[in-house]
C-alpha cells in the first residue's frame, strides 16, 4: 500500500491528539510545543501528513518554495516506527518536489538527521 502524503488544511482533533505526542521535546523546537507547531502549520499551509490505510502515520512540515522544499519536525508516531514509515513519507515528499522542478532538503538539529 502507498503512503499518501498530503497537506493538511485542518487537522481533526484526534489527529492533534497523535501527531506529535510521542514527539522528543528538542523535535519541537523552536516551537513552545506541539500545539504551537501544529497551529502555525496550519497557519502556513506547511502541516503535511502521511497516511496509510487512511490511518495516520507521521507528520511533518513542508515548507515549499520555487526551487527548493524543506521537510523539517518529521514524526512517525511510536507504533509505526522501525517500520519504515518515515523513509516512506520522505520518498513521497521528495516525489513532489522532484515533480514540482524542486529540491528537497531536509532540516533537523545537529546531531539528529542520519546519512
Amino acid at each position: 500500500m502507498p503512503v499518501i502524503v498530503q497537506t493538511l488544511e485542518d487537522a481533526s482533533y484526534q489527529d492533534q491528539q497523535r501527531i506529535y505526542r510521542d514527539a522528543p521535546p528538542w523535535l519541537l523546537a523552536p516551537f513552545s510545543g506541539d500545539v504551537d507547531l501544529i497551529e502555525s502549520a496550519l497557519a502556513d499551509g506547511s502541516l503535511s501528513a502521511g497516511r496509510l490505510n487512511d490511518r495516520l502515520l507521521g507528520a511533518g512540515r513542508l515548507q515549499r518554495h520555487n526551487d527548493v522544499w524543506y521537510l523539517s519536525h518529521l514524526c512517525v508516531r511510536k507504533v509505526t516506527r522501525h517500520r519504515g514509515g518515515a523513509e516512506r513519507l520522505v520518498n513521497q515528499a521528495q516525489k513532489m518536489a522532484s515533480q514540482a522542478g524542486a529540491e528537497l532538503c531536509l532540516l533537523a538539529p545537529a546531531g539528529h538527521l542520519e546519512d
